[in-house]
């Protein structure tokens, strides 16, 4: 039976929006959606009469917030089969524990009650973080969100170890295939001034050489899937400058932002969200998802290459 798709609700506008998009992701995949509405903190927010004596208010609103939301994505997607329930837990903690049997989780940008002025809640960054399966943070325009562009932007960072193809580009060719988009590989690479290696000096000119490297890297993290997945048309980019920069402006018109996140080994390591993942997550202008990398450790990095910083640990 295939896994479910996970989808955070807690009746706010970009929970509604997750709601959306996940059910255009499931209808894609032929994967069931399971809506988790999980309120804990908000039991201690106000007082309210209950209309069922035998029924705490609270019951009675959460309920309401999940069939809802149900209502919303059976209209959306009448193929998709559809559950909801209510956990009375901490919105965390539930949505990890369900994307343990999930084929992946889905959350707003924002939750409800949350600073107008955030960029991202703080459920949706923790989630993002610290998930065994790969997470998208819905966000962005209408357009974005929607898929008007046909294209995803894939992240390409350092080799692994490890060999093979990473969990993130497995995830954007399966993604390209289900949806008949294009996908793009992003590269960035710099040339430190003063930089001297046995490399640049075989080369000679460091410019030449760091570009050179870089289109290697992304040759070597397409071959096996581009042979794999033939119908899909894959466009290699190569950017000078950060990776930072060179992501978010290709995700301006992209239907969706992939990046990897590597997983330490033992059981107090966990993702590392470094700062292109971070920048990403907060200010991407579409859908962004964070794809865990079980199979490597990479060392620290300068942040120049997406999924690349420190192993930070655990706090579940």
């Amino acid at each position: 039976m295939e896994l479910p798709l996970v989808v955070g609700v807690d009746g706010s506008h970009h929970s509604l929006q997750a709601v959306d998009w996940a059910v255009d992701a499931a209808a894609r995949h032929a994967v069931p959606l399971r809506l988790v509405h999980a309120s804990l903190w908000e039991r201690y927010e106000g007082i309210a009469p209950a209309a069922d004596p035998e029924r705490p208010w609270e019951q009675i609103r959460d309920e309401e917030i999940a069939a809802s939301a149900a209502e919303r994505a059976r209209r959306r997607g009448p193929d998709v089969k559809v559950a909801a329930e209510v956990l009375p837990e901490d919105p965390v903690d539930a949505l990890l524990r369900a994307g343990r049997e999930a084929s992946g989780v889905v959350v707003g940008s924002r939750g409800r009650g949350e600073l107008a002025g955030l960029l991202l809640g703080s459920v949706s960054l923790a989630v993002a973080a610290r998930a065994g399966c790969p997470v998208t943070v819905v966000r962005g325009g209408e357009p974005n969100r929607g898929g008007a562009f046909g294209r995803i932007v894939l992240g390409v960072g350092e080799p692994g170890g490890a060999g093979g193809p990473s969990a993130a580009a497995r995830f954007a060719f399966h993604e390209a295939e289900a949806g008949g988009r294009t996908l793009e590989a992003v590269r960035a690479w710099r040339a430190p001034a003063g930089e001297v290696t046995d490399e640049l000096l075989l080369e000679g000119d460091p410019v030449r050489a760091h570009w050179a490297r870089a289109e290697r890297t992304l040759e070597d993290a397409l071959r096996t899937l581009g042979r794999d997945h033939p119908e899909v048309t894959v466009h290699r980019a190569t950017v000078e400058g950060t990776a930072r920069k060179a992501l978010l402006h290709a995700a301006a018109t992209a239907d969706l932002l992939v990046l990897g996140a590597h997983r330490g080994h033992g059981h107090t390591a966990g993702l590392q969200l470094g700062r292109i993942a971070h920048a990403a997550l907060h200010h991407a202008p579409c859908p962004v998802v964070i794809v865990p990398e079980r199979d490597r450790i990479v060392p620290e990095g300068d942040g120049n290459v997406p999924g690349r910083d420190r192993i930070v640990p655990e706090r579940d």
